[in-house]
Order: C-alpha cells, then sequence, then structure tokens
C-alpha cells in the first residue's frame, strides 16, 4: 500500500530503509467515499493527503456555487495547505469524486518527517513548490487563456479525467457553463 508512496517521495529524495519504515508509519491508510469531503470548508486542515486510488476536487463556494479550481488524483499530494500551517479554518473544501483510497499524515507526524528524515524539509519544499508552480500556471491561464485554451490545458494535463468525472466539474474548472464547454468540445481538434 504504501509502495507508491515511496516510489514518488523517492522522485524527490533518497530515503534510507529506516526513513522508508518511518513513512510506512506516519503515513496511514483512509478511505473518503464518493461525495465525502476530505476537507469541508471552516474546518481546520489536521492532515495532508498522498492518493492512491480516486480523484478530488478543490473548491471554493462563491455566488452560491461551487466553483472547481484543482483537482487532485494518484500519486498526488492534497490538502488545504494554508490551513494545514496556520491552524486556520479552511475557506475550500476537498471532495471525493470517486471512491478514494490514500495515506494521510498529521501536522504533527509532517513535522517528525522533516525533523527525522534526513531529506524530509527539501522533500517539504521540493513538493511545496511543485504545488506553487502549477498554481501559478493555471491562474495564469485564466486571466490570459481563452477559454478553449484552458480546456486544452485540462486534457492534458488531465487526459483520464474526462471520463471519470461529471462534465459540470470540468466547466467550473475552466470557468465556463456546461453549455459553452459542450460547444467547445465540439469544436475542439486534438
Amino acid at each position: 500500500m504504501h509502495d507508491l508512496l515511496l516510489v514518488t517521495v523517492r522522485r524527490f529524495i533518497t530515503l534510507a530503509p529506516a526513513e522508508e519504515d518511518l513513512l510506512r508509519q506516519w503515513f496511514v491508510p483512509e478511505t473518503v467515499p464518493k461525495g465525502a469531503f476530505f476537507l469541508q470548508p471552516g474546518e481546520v486542515s489536521r492532515k495532508m493527503g498522498f492518493v492512491l486510488q480516486g480523484v478530488f476536487h478543490y473548491f471554493e463556494n462563491g455566488d452560491g456555487q461551487r466553483l472547481t479550481y484543482s483537482f487532485g488524483r494518484e500519486q498526488e499530494f492534497i490538502g488545504d495547505y494554508e490551513s494545514f500551517l496556520s491552524a486556520q479554518p479552511s475557506t475550500h473544501g476537498i471532495q471525493a469524486l470517486e471512491e478514494a483510497h490514500l495515506l494521510s499524515i498529521s501536522y504533527d507526524n509532517l513535522q517528525r518527517l522533516y525533523r527525522e528524515v534526513r531529506e524530509g524539509e527539501r522533500l517539504g519544499r521540493l513538493v511545496a513548490e511543485a504545488g506553487f508552480m502549477e498554481l501559478v500556471r493555471q491562474l495564469t491561464s485564466f486571466y490570459k487563456d481563452p477559454p478553449a485554451e484552458r480546456y486544452g490545458r485540462f486534457v492534458r494535463t488531465y487526459p483520464d479525467l474526462q471520463q471519470r468525472i461529471p462534465q459540470y466539474y470540468i466547466a467550473s474548472y475552466v470557468g465556463v457553463k456546461p453549455q459553452s464547454l459542450s460547444r467547445i468540445r465540439s469544436r475542439a481538434v486534438w
């Protein structure tokens, strides 16, 4: 169960066998049913997750609508880093779009990972940097690119999700109404 996590972590840092054992101890298996929340708006984030199987969407509630701004899927870390680090209530939600299996780590155990794993702080920095770069790319695209280009980026970034999640989540992520997404998809040349 922890093998996928260890393979992913090894892309960032080198782990000694004893450190692998610590990660197996600190990352706890968890199942999140379809439609259930990994984090609800207003909750303080007390854990981060590593997705083994399943898809999550990150959302904000705005103007009476739930607005999807990101997805988390297999081999990705999920969580609200801001709430997790500040111990303040989250303004975001993270919801499973299909039954999900993940490994979660508490704040205290993540701090132990940073202290006790030789390159633990480096791992945290590299994962945070990767997440930050993706957020900047996405934000820049939202302001700069027309909806058809944003949809194309979605297809390239998440090629498998079109078949796995309802289209209205994709439309929300792209920043259009579902009817507009249908028109964009009918004209798309990939």
